[in-house]
């Protein structure tokens, strides 16, 4: 792993009220030879916005939208639109955020919305309904997956403390939801996990970004790796984790001690993992596919892997 030597990417722009404070935890997707980057940022008035950037080498920004191209609407997500996560799915994209508001029987739940690839292509912004698939449930770090299987949608969100998965065939009515990870006592992901980018089709599986929380607050990045055909299955799960808080911008900021990812693309052998530096700036780590992916999964996941199917 390497992080990129031009990090941050992404920081706040004093100039622009929307974005003064916070810059971080963007959504990506890959389409027409360039990176779409979808980010959160925070304002003068402290509520989250998504703006939009692209970069032609995943890297170095060619073009960063002037205005917000999402914001709150309505009372279920007055206080922000957090964390985007984005989904290609045929002509679509689908956007996956966090919906915060200061009511009293809710604080935040999952939103979800798309936009047609043609519309993306011309900066137009006029994105679908928004629908929040569990209302008013306590709810966060949710994406789809970027395929249907057997004509289902499936969610990848986080009942705390676990990543949990859920079901629809019309994106409106969910089912079947159930946790597939958990904490792991005395680890670095002890306390919470919750999912960072999408999950990324690839031989052995679906490669799985995800971040974890252990007692003293540190929030790190690990990997798993997913069924193909039953992506609620784990076949594999780190160990240790591969990207953690060492450098000053991952240190020090809004949120100390914080790497944390809502998107990752990947092009040809290598993924671009993109995060946010302690809430504050939007970073890249660049890894080589096999770094990620053992050459052999270790006997004991298989082992929990058929265990679990049976």
């Amino acid at each position: 792993m390497k992080r990129f030597r031009g990090n941050p990417i992404l920081k706040p722009d004093p100039h622009s009220s929307w974005e003064a404070r916070q810059v971080f935890n963007a959504g990506a997707i890959y389409l027409k030879d360039k990176v779409h980057l979808f980010y959160r940022a925070i304002g003068h008035d402290r509520i989250s916005r998504i703006g939009y950037a692209t970069s032609s080498d995943g890297l170095n920004l060619d073009f960063k939208f002037k205005h917000p191209v999402f914001s709150p609407s309505g009372d279920e997500e007055a206080d922000g639109c957090e964390d985007p996560r984005l989904s290609l799915i045929n002509d679509k994209v689908y956007m996956a955020y966090t919906a915060v508001a200061n009511l009293t029987y809710l604080r935040f739940q999952i939103g979800l919305t798309s936009l047609d690839v043609e519309k993306l292509n011309r900066n137009e912004w006029s994105w679908g309904p928004r629908f929040y698939p569990f209302p008013r449930m306590r709810d966060k770090d949710a994406a789809l997956l970027p395929k249907i299987l057997n004509g289902e949608y499936m969610l990848f969100h986080r009942v705390e403390p676990d990543i949990c998965v859920a079901y629809s065939d019309d994106l409106i009515q969910w089912w079947d939801i159930k946790s597939v990870m958990t904490p792991r006592p005395k680890s670095w992901d002890s306390i919470k996990v919750g999912i960072g980018a999408p999950p990324i089709e690839v031989s052995e599986g679906w490669l799985l970004i995800y971040h974890g929380v252990d007692y003293n607050k540190v929030y790190r990045l690990g990997v798993a790796i997913l069924d193909k055909n039953n992506p609620e299955h784990v076949i594999y799960r780190s160990d240790k984790p591969i990207l953690e808080p060492r450098e000053e911008y991952e240190k020090y900021g809004a949120v100390p001690n914080v790497v944390f990812s809502c998107g990752a693309v990947l092009l040809d052998d290598q993924i671009i993992v993109y995060y946010g530096g302690a809430d504050t700036v939007l970073c890249a780590a660049i890894y080589d596919i096999s770094e990620l992916i053992p050459s052999r999964f270790e006997e004991k996941y298989l082992l929990e892997a058929k265990i679990c199917q049976t």
